[in-house]
Parts: C-alpha cells; sequence; structure tokens
C-alpha cells in the first residue's frame, strides 16, 4: 500500500485500517460458503469425473496451514483451506478437483495424475500456488517511513 510522506502517523493508521476494512468486505463478498463450495464441487465431478467423484461433505477449514486441500475418501470429505480464499476461481477449482480426484485414486501415483489432466488449468494453478508458497518464505522487508 502506498501512503503520501506528507500524513502524519495517526493519518497513516486511519488509512491503513480503512483499507485493510475495505480489503476484507471484498474478500467476505468473493469468498464461497461451504454449500456453494459444495455445489461447485459437484459442477467439477461432472465436468471433468463424469461425476464419478461424490463428496459426502466439502467444507472451508482453518486448521489447514501447511495444505491446501484435504480429502477422507473413506468418509467422502473434502476440506479446502481457507488460504484459498480470495485466490482466482481456477486455482480454487484445480484444489477441489485435486480432491475429487482423491475420491477415486487414493495416491499420487500415475493414475492419480492422469485423471487430473481432464482439469485444463492444473498446470497453471499448481505454478500459481507454488509462487504462492515461495513469496511467503521471501524474508519481510521492512516498511520505510519517511516523516
Amino acid at each position: 500500500m502506498l501512503i503520501p510522506a506528507r500524513m502524519s502517523e495517526a493519518e497513516e493508521q486511519r488509512w491503513v485500517t480503512v483499507m485493510l476494512d475495505k480489503l476484507a468486505a471484498q474478500e467476505s463478498r468473493r469468498a464461497l460458503g461451504d454449500t456453494e463450495l459444495a455445489e461447485r464441487a459437484q459442477r467439477l465431478s461432472a465436468q471433468y469425473f463424469d461425476g464419478r467423484a461424490r463428496p459426502a461433505s466439502v467444507r472451508w477449514v482453518t486448521n489447514q496451514n501447511t495444505r491446501w486441500g484435504s480429502c477422507t475418501p473413506s468418509e467422502g470429505s473434502i476440506r479446502l483451506s481457507h488460504r484459498l480464499q480470495g485466490m482466482p476461481e481456477y486455482v480454487v477449482d484445480y484444489v477441489l478437483c485435486h480432491e475429487l480426484a482423491h475420491l477415486l485414486v487414493p495416491g499420487h501415483g500415475p493414475r492419480f495424475w492422469r485423471l487430473l489432466e481432464a482439469y485444463p488449468k492444473t498446470e497453471r494453478a499448481r505454478g500459481y500456488l507454488e509462487g504462492v508458497v515461495a513469496a511467503e518464505r521471501l524474508p519481510r522487508v521492512p516498511a520505510v517511513h519517511d516523516g
């Protein structure tokens, strides 16, 4: 966020708060609820897996900070990390497809990856997620404050 150097520290704090509130409101409007997420998973299953992947539940979770998603095939449950909320739709769709594919093939062997090739943006989404992980590992540069 760029802030004019002429702002006082109090004005700067107020401006940052206003902008963060706006950003949070945008994110919450864009984020799908669990019901919409489950509906989206059904559409993706129909489109890419002939409807064979049938999750019993699909929901957002906040306890996955090292994975983008997880699946328990025996229960038919899919969980997506809340960190995906606000990312491009094709990225969320890729993670959903990845987890849907696990309902059909549990491991990450060649059969699994062949199945996932049905989703046309697999490589693009994987690249995006790899970029996010790489950016998270970069050292934080402290902000320079003039004034």
